[in-house]
């Protein structure tokens, strides 16, 4: 039998000297051997897979390098040549960082991140119009603060087709511009919100609504977004043009609603807006359609207390329609009081707050109860003042547990308990 071969020490100090590959763990986190741009690129794919949170550090990061240069920090013509070399902006960090923000709920940093990014680039240079539209929803302010953000982003949005129209032999360019276009019109639709919210009380505030939507469609006819044209249905229901609303809201709904579910297209619009639209299209006394939305709604997150509370509600004006037979208004009574007894019951279990709702909610279901002949304690859930009543009497009792605890020990310590 041979003998075993051993290795060399020599071999082996070859080898050790020869790799290239560190043999001890670095301490460095790998995320800073990464370029600014690859962890704002990286930060962003996080942001549209709804991961936010993971998106937060890698923007962090990618601020700080940003802001420590300071030659690239504010100075503008600095800030276009490196976009131009296709490097990150600090301006342009910023607004990614307050889309994350906002998608984790902080609507203070978030503010404060798009407040400083106009504040470097006021004119969209390098951000276009986005953190302006950001601040006209999130303004503090609201009224004319909201209305000064959505003018900036429309003159930042027309400042970009007009530079577009000069482009329009280039292939690609046309689409650019009609998107531009539908984001004016979108910012316009806006305006007339606010104008019909937060400004109601100003004179001219119907007069300025007419304007503004009349601009929104004319500026893109063949492009109309959902919401645009829930906003002029939301005109015309104020001015009582009822039918011109149905038609509105009618058109609006065609654009997505052939949309597989589960399917991200921007046709669909967000959840919000179709939460809006089911309230329309029940003002218009167009429940039916609006349940469908609703159902999309549910299903979509049926965690939704305002989404519960329009289905139950949707079922109610259901059930008082002339033309039903007994039993048609029936089923759709007791589909009415089970949405909006598990509305209730969500309501309470995640804290939500919007009294008025609430307080609808209640008499809905109590009228249901009185029409359907049932006893409300089996709903499951209590009014706010019998929830109320129910912690009051618990406290008592508590309290005079607490009492009675109290004089056994009372008792316990007399001197005669202490001889017996």
């Amino acid at each position: 039998m041979g003998k075993t071969r051993t290795k060399s020490r020599s071999n082996s100090k070859d080898v050790l000297r020869s790799t290239k590959t560190p043999l001890v763990k670095s301490s460095v986190n790998s995320k800073s051997q990464k370029s600014t741009e690859d962890l704002l690129q990286e930060a962003a794919t996080h942001l549209d897979h709804s991961q936010p949170e993971q998106a937060l550090a890698l923007v962090q990061e990618a601020l700080k390098r940003l802001e420590s240069d300071a030659a690239a920090y504010r100075d503008v013509d600095v800030l276009l040549q490196n976009a131009a070399q296709e490097k990150a902006t600090f301006p342009s960090a910023l607004v990614l960082g307050g889309d994350i923000s906002l998608a984790m709920g902080d609507v203070d940093e978030a503010r404060a991140q798009y407040e400083m990014a106009v504040k470097i680039d006021p004119n969209g240079a390098l951000v276009s119009a986005e953190p302006y539209l950001q601040l006209a929803q999130i303004c503090e302010e609201g009224g004319q603060k909201s209305i000064y953000y959505f003018d900036k982003a429309i003159e930042v949005m027309r400042n970009e087709i007009e530079v577009l129209d000069e482009q329009m032999e280039m292939e690609g360019t046309k689409e650019i511009v009609d998107g531009r276009r539908a984001r004016v019109a979108d910012a316009l639709c806006g305006m007339a919100e606010v104008y019909m919210t937060d400004l109601s009380w100003e004179p001219d505030a119907e007069q300025r609504c007419e304007q503004l939507v009349t601009e929104a469609v004319a500026l893109c006819p063949d492009m109309l977004s959902a919401g645009v044209l829930q906003t002029l249905a939301s005109v015309r229901i104020s001015q009582k043009r009822v039918d011109e609303a149905k038609r509105a809201l009618a058109r609006s709904v065609s654009l997505w609603k052939d949309v597989p579910e589960g399917i991200d297209d921007p046709a669909r619009p967000d959840f919000a807006t179709r939460v809006a639209l089911a309230r329309l299209l029940m003002e218009v006394e167009q429940e039916e359609d609006a349940l469908t939305v609703v159902q999309g709604l549910v299903k979509e997150d049926d965690q939704s207390v305002e989404a519960l509370y329009l289905g139950g509600w949707c079922h109610v004006l259901l059930s008082q329609k002339a033309d039903n037979s007994a039993e048609t208004r029936s089923v759709q009574s007791e589909q009415a009081r089970e949405r909006l007894g598990n509305c209730l019951k969500l309501y309470r279990k995640i804290a939500y707050e919007d009294e008025p709702l609430r307080q609808h909610a209640e008499e809905l279901v109590q009228q249901l109860n009185k029409d359907l002949n049932l006893d409300e304690e089996a709903d499951g859930w209590e009014t706010e003042e019998e929830q109320d009543d129910q912690d009051d009497n618990a406290d008592i009792e508590a309290d005079d547990v607490d009492h009675a605890r109290d004089q056994e020990k009372d008792v316990e310590m007399t001197p005669d308990r202490l001889q017996d």
